[in-house]
């Protein structure tokens, strides 16, 4: 289903979204409002699901204010193995192997990024990680890192100066030039809706009517982060509910309650959003049969859950406090589980350097890892967290955004002096059963084991432990904590 479509016709990004809001910027009153202190907002949402269908339902509003909403790339849907056999001969049809090959390389034309498109991003991870997971203590925890990564790149966008620098800086990109070119690759790399695995990141500014606007940095939002443009009148309930309306179409529905509660107050000059959505299945499912409940000696104590439990030839490793597995999914990804030795607390393994390392780019070259016979065991949950980022986007260097007397947002509408950004936070929800897992989250900032394993290991999650979620390219979209599943 192609859910980026305008009313009257397609617009492809990057070169007609920018004739199309180019016309709608000329044909739309632009005012210059006398605003000191203004608030602007940049919002972005992260989403993980296995089964779920994109929402449907009757038209959206977005329409009545969107100046441009790109397309995506087209994907060959998943073959339907099922429908091209004989069920009389048991042999495959005539066009199986074109429909196959149509659906590959459309899959492997994603994955062909830029070699080493993915090279930097470890440092990004482990501070992020360790400043935004450690808070945990008793309570369950996660975020998104390439959400944020997405997110803080737009924002470097909007922004000049030591405002931009300081973004630039957490990011560990030198310019601006460096940034676009892995933005766009890390966006094309974790590309992927055939029907059977959803892997889509989608972005938008959201502008006040009275606000005016550089044309060119609306050109660079599309292209390099495909970037959909609305402008209305901030504070309405129309404008309100297109925004809440985008969220719930970008994120599968996952995030309606949390969306429900964002709202664009008069105050905010603009919204930049962004969203990843995600789906798959286990590349081999948990049997359901095998499901039995079990104590999980959590944080604040024990409760009874249910196990989901498999055994099969799986690679172990191990660190100094630490082991880990990966249950791969369907896509090449893998949700990865890193259980503390008994005496290390999670909060220990967030600052230990070789278990950060492990988690955000060694596993491929990890010394000690082993193929065996794994006895996983892990418990089904369905966890929810909210971050307030404020504060530690600030302690990772990045003050002068939230401070209208220093910030800079010129490079999106020089004609405003005052603009900072007033709110950042994440919510994220996740969710694993027998056949997958689920996750969804959003990013809000508002501008107003030590030794070698044995023949067999039993792997079994029954106290606090770390997780991440990462795409066929490596990159982790989801990381957190599990203190009471």
């Amino acid at each position: 289903m192609n859910r980026y479509r305008k009313a009257t016709e397609q617009i492809h990004a990057p070169e007609a979204l920018k004739q199309r809001t180019l016309a709608a910027s000329q044909s739309l009153p632009v005012r210059r409002p006398a605003l000191k202190a203004a608030c602007a907002a940049l919002l972005a949402a992260a989403v993980l699901a296995v089964v779920l269908l994109w929402p449907q339902g009757s038209p959206s509003p977005l329409t009545a204010f969107a100046l441009a909403q790109p397309i995506y790339p087209q994907m060959a849907p998943y073959p339907d193995e099922e429908a091209y056999i004989d069920q009389e001969t048991g042999e495959y049809l005539a066009g199986y192997e074109e429909v196959c090959d149509a659906w590959w390389r459309d899959v492997q034309h994603q994955r062909s990024q830029s070699q080493g498109h993915t090279q930097g991003m470890a440092d990004f991870f482990s501070a992020t990680a360790r400043q935004f997971l450690a808070k945990s203590e008793t309570e369950n925890l996660a975020y998104s890192p390439l959400n944020l990564y997405i997110a803080l790149g737009m924002l470097a966008e909007l922004t000049g100066g030591e405002s931009r620098q300081q973004v630039l800086s957490l990011l560990g990109v030198a310019d601006m030039e460096a940034l676009r070119t892995q933005a766009s690759a890390l966006w094309n790399g974790a590309y992927r809706d055939d029907g059977a695995v959803a892997s889509v990141l989608a972005s938008s500014l959201w502008l006040d009517q009275d606000v005016p606007f550089r044309q060119e940095t609306l050109d660079t939002l599309a292209r390099y982060y495909y970037a959909s443009v609305y402008q209305g009148k901030m504070g309405s309930d129309a404008f309100n509910d297109a925004f809440q309306s985008w969220l719930d179409e970008q994120t599968g529905g996952l995030l309606k309650e949390q969306a429900a509660a964002l709202r664009l107050d008069a105050g905010t000059v603009m919204a930049l959003a962004t969203t990843v959505y995600f789906r798959a299945k286990w590349s081999s499912e948990f049997d359901p049969s095998m499901t039995e409940p079990g104590p999980f000696h959590g944080a604040s104590g024990n409760q009874t859950v249910d196990y989901m439990r498999q055994s099969s030839i799986n690679t172990y490793y191990w660190g100094e406090g630490f082991s880990a597995v990966a249950q791969q999914l369907e896509n090449g990804g893998a949700m990865w589980f890193v259980l503390p030795d008994e005496g290390t607390d999670v909060a220990s393994l967030l600052q230990d350097d070789e278990a950060m390392t492990f988690l955000t780019s060694g596993q491929n070259n990890w010394s000690n890892q082993k193929s065996t016979l794994v006895n996983l065991v892990v418990p089904k949950f369905d966890i929810s967290a909210q971050l307030t980022l404020r504060e530690d986007l600030e302690a990772l260097g990045i003050t002068d955004v939230f401070r209208p007397d220093v910030s800079d947002f010129s490079p999106m509408t020089g004609a405003m002096d005052g603009i900072f950004l007033s709110q950042a936070q994440q919510g994220i929800r996740v969710s694993i059963d027998e056949e997958g897992c689920a996750a969804a989250a959003y990013t809000v900032m508002m501008m107003a084991g030590a030794a070698m394993p044995q023949d067999e290991v039993d792997f079994i999650l029954n106290r606090p432990f770390l997780f991440a979620v990462t795409g066929a390219d490596g990159m982790i979209l989801f990381m957190g904590v599990v203190n009471q599943p």
